[in-house]
């Protein structure tokens, strides 16, 4: 069997490789025109098809799709326009595209792809086989780690959200960020997700962490090994994550708080106190008709009075 290409189970055509590892999408598995399928064992008797088996077909498919990675590779030149401090260190085998700015003191990597327009601050190092893909802002005084993927519009050690009320002056006085980022080995960034430098400690993000597109880390914040965390969420400052951990889209959480290891939180979840054991979390209400959504609003607004009336009704009993 000849493969040329990925796809869908439902949209799949002869040459190419589909997957099934939802069983919703099973019925679409004896009339699929792929080519081959990478599927679940219990799943063989309505397969028609050459298969590859595994026991964790979404993994085996990802690790065949890494064949299939349609992105450049890099051309290890240094183009022209790029502007480089004469003390910045530049590994070998580095590519650094058009209008890429380089300050002094840099440390870049062996093998390192900077794409178009990418600003690298003074002291920043960036270890080897790590990718920036175009317009990535890194400050002065960060450190990302190897094979490590920062994606476009990604802003890495701007100044933390940290201001004091002066009574005197009867205005805001900014506290200084004086501390960096530390990112880890395998690592990816998300397009224009921003990690705030540090005030009192580093911004902390360990290794193999996946964090999705328009999240907000603030500062001294610590995200523990391997936890992913989906787009649009934020976390505010001196927060500490921990590893293993999966957190849904749009989810909040609050300064100062510690979220234990192996923590699954739901999207568009409000984590207003620590989480000190593992498990799946959740807050909010989900989707209701709008009429029935009214409805409970009114219910909860009259809350307090029904518990008051109980509680009266409970004396006499």
């Amino acid at each position: 069997v000849e493969i040329t290409g990925l796809a869908r189970i439902s949209d799949a055509s002869p040459g190419q490789l589909t997957f099934l590892f939802n069983s919703a999408y099973r019925h679409h598995l004896p009339v699929t025109r792929a080519s081959a399928v990478v599927l679940r064992e219990e799943d063989l008797d309505d397969c028609s098809i050459p298969a590859i088996v595994s026991s964790e077909p979404r993994l085996t498919w990802a690790k065949i799709a890494t064949f299939f990675d349609p992105l450049p590779a890099p051309n290890r030149e240094h183009h022209a326009t790029a502007v480089i401090a004469p003390t910045a260190s530049i590994g070998e085998g580095a590519t650094i595209g058009p209008n890429v700015v380089i300050e002094g003191n840099a440390v870049i990597g062996d093998n390192v792809v900077i794409g178009a327009g990418c600003f690298v601050g003074e002291g920043t190092s960036v270890g080897k086989d790590t990718r920036l893909f175009a317009n990535v802002t890194l400050y002065h005084g960060v450190s990302i780690g190897e094979r490590t993927i920062v994606h476009s519009g990604a802003v890495i050690g701007a100044d933390g959200f940290g201001f004091e009320f002066d009574r005197r002056t009867l205005s805001l006085a900014k506290i200084p960020q004086i501390y960096g980022v530390r990112i880890g080995n395998d690592v990816e960034i998300g397009a224009g997700t921003t990690i705030d430098r540090g005030a009192l400690n580093d911004t902390v993000i360990g290794n193999g962490v996946k964090l999705d597109n328009q999240i907000q880390v603030g500062h001294g914040v610590s995200i523990g090994d391997h936890t992913v965390m989906s787009g649009c969420t934020a976390v505010a400052g001196s927060t500490k994550i921990g590893s293993y951990c999966l957190i849904g889209g749009g989810v909040g959480i609050i300064d100062n708080i510690e979220v234990a290891d192996r923590v699954e939180i739901t999207a568009m979840t409000l984590v207003s106190r620590s989480i000190t054991e593992s498990g799946r979390y959740s807050s909010g209400t989900g989707l209701l008709p709008s009429k029935a959504w009214k409805r409970s609003v009114v219910g909860f607004a009259r809350l307090d009075d029904l518990l008051r009336r109980l509680r009266r009704l409970e004396r006499k009993i």
